[in-house]
């Protein structure tokens, strides 16, 4: 655009907006640079906070006007760089659009705006005995229009699912500016699963302005074990021979040497500190079949030589023990002054072999690796720990995220499990898919989005997006407003003043 089309479209767009709910001042635009994948920054030209649909709506028909790309965002958590804002560009952020709109306990479901977070919705439905299962780490401060964009996952996704199999139906206000309602309230819908469809997207058909999730009924009985092994392969092949038991269990977790330590750092969550690796099971369910299948889980756990075994007495202690698993990611922010997430996925039956490469891989590029990982399914995440003040050290830990990557591809797994492939990851797509699927997966994009406004450059290699710097150029002279900072490190929420919006396995 022109200067005087800036101008026209930042004036059009102020006449929506009531004072405090725009924002053009650098200084309140820096807040929104990046997410919790801190190595990608970019600056909008306005972000805006809308509190309705109509507003959204209005801003979208603006955009599609100008031609002015927009991002949609929530808290900022995502890890893939999603929520990256478009120079010349806007940000929608959907924080003030926090209501729960309807919670009905009869239907086991409730109706939200993008803006509400993950845990205020099992807060709400508590009184009736009811929760919301997804459970990403970051759940404190991720919001539902992040979850739906991303398909979050979290640490109970190995017997629940993740987000798409608790998305009932959504209210979407496409790039084009039309609203449109897929889905219903039951799982059982007429037509394609369109709800299947939108969730996972990230942001690239539209804006999310409501979303209805099913509720499900708080289990009789949890129990919940922690065993600790001297080392890491030995907490891997307990895994493996608590699914030969025939087991499911509600989440298998298991943190290394490295987590071990920077969650006692954090949050002292009793963890051995001796150990090469502690392995969290939780089951779940009725209270007869939890009880017959915790002898068998015990008898597994005691054949696997372990070095200690810690029940949890009560629901106080059990939240002590998830509470140092859920703060793994930011608490290595106490042993590391800088850190990379990184999610990949791998078959479960090669878990063993791709931890031994992470591990050859760390040594090859002279870094240390903090393994924290949903062992049920496979999906690994990997904290790389660098000197963020080095950018030969910046660079090295992206070369290692990387080469992880590849070693996912190359033992049968996928490029992300939960955290979305956004800037971070879109080079890796053709290695995943051939042309023709990619090029499905554009037209599928098109047909929502026929002007590719809504989180352009996301995902796919070779699409325009964001002009931004990883830290190896900003060591050559990038511009302030794309220079990077350590990834990982907690960012102040501006929606909520005092919250950080910093990593956590969820998403914007």
């Amino acid at each position: 655009m022109t200067q005087g089309q800036t101008e026209a479209f930042l004036a059009a767009l102020g006449r929506l907006y009531p004072p405090g709910s725009m924002h053009t001042d650098p200084a309140q635009l820096a807040a929104y640079e990046c997410d919790g994948l801190t190595v990608f920054r970019a600056r909008p030209l306005a972000v805006v906070l809308p509190t309705a649909r109509e507003q959204v709506e209005a801003t979208v028909r603006l955009c599609r006007q100008f031609g002015v790309p927009f991002v949609a965002r929530g808290s900022g958590t995502s890890l893939s760089g999603g929520s990256v804002p478009v120079p010349g560009g806007i940000v929608i952020a959907l924080n003030r659009m926090n209501r729960i709109l309807r919670l009905d306990p009869g239907d086991r479901l409730a109706v939200v705006e993008p803006g509400v977070v993950n845990l205020q919705i099992s807060r709400a439905a508590a009184p009736y005995g009811l929760y919301y299962a997804p459970d990403p780490s970051s759940q404190v401060i991720c919001t539902i229009g992040g979850n739906v964009s991303f398909n979050s996952g979290g640490a109970h996704c190995l017997k629940y699912g993740m987000t798409a199999n608790h998305v009932l139906g959504m209210k979407v206000v496409l790039a084009t500016g039309e609203t449109v309602e897929v889905g219903g309230t039951s799982l059982d819908v007429a037509g394609p699963d369109l709800p299947g469809l939108f969730t996972g997207a990230e942001g690239q058909f539209g804006v999310v302005v409501e979303v209805t999730v099913r509720l499900l009924p708080r289990p009789e009985a949890v129990r919940t074990v922690l065993a600790a092994y001297p080392r890491l392969d030995q907490a891997g092949d307990a895994v493996s021979a608590v699914v030969a038991a025939g087991l499911l269990p509600a989440a298998m977790e298991i943190m290394d040497r490295l987590a071990i330590e920077a969650a006692e750092a954090a949050v002292g969550a009793g963890y051995p500190r001796d150990a090469g690796a502690v392995l969290i099971v939780e089951l779940d369910g009725p209270t007869d079949e939890v009880e017959a299948d915790f002898r068998r889980l015990m008898e597994v756990i005691e054949a696997s030589g372990p070095t200690a075994i810690r029940l949890a007495r009560d629901e106080a202690e059990r939240l002590r023990l998830w509470k140092g698993r859920k703060s793994a990611f930011s608490a290595v922010g106490h042993i590391s002054l800088g850190y990379l997430v990184q999610d990949g996925v791998v078959p479960r039956t090669r878990l063993g072999e791709a931890l031994a490469r992470i591990e050859a891989l760390a040594a090859r590029h002279g870094l240390r690796v903090a393994n924290v990982f949903h062992a049920g399914d496979g999906n690994l995440h990997p904290l790389i720990l660098f000197d963020d003040r080095s950018p030969e050290t910046v660079e090295r830990a992206e070369e290692l995220a990387a080469a992880i990557i590849e070693a996912c591809i190359e033992l049968g797994g996928s490029i992300t499990g939960e955290h979305g492939v956004g800037l971070e990851k879109r080079r890796f797509l053709p290695r995943m898919f051939d042309p023709a699927t990619l090029d499905l997966m554009r037209r599928i994009r098109r047909t929502f989005d026929p002007d590719q406004l809504a989180n352009p450059g996301k995902v796919f290699p070779d699409e325009p997006g964001p002009a931004v710097a990883t830290a190896p150029a900003a060591a050559t002279g990038t511009t302030p407003a794309a220079r990077p900072a350590a990834a990982g490190h907690p960012l102040p929420d501006p929606a909520r003043p005092g919250v950080l919006a910093g990593p956590g396995g969820g998403a914007p």
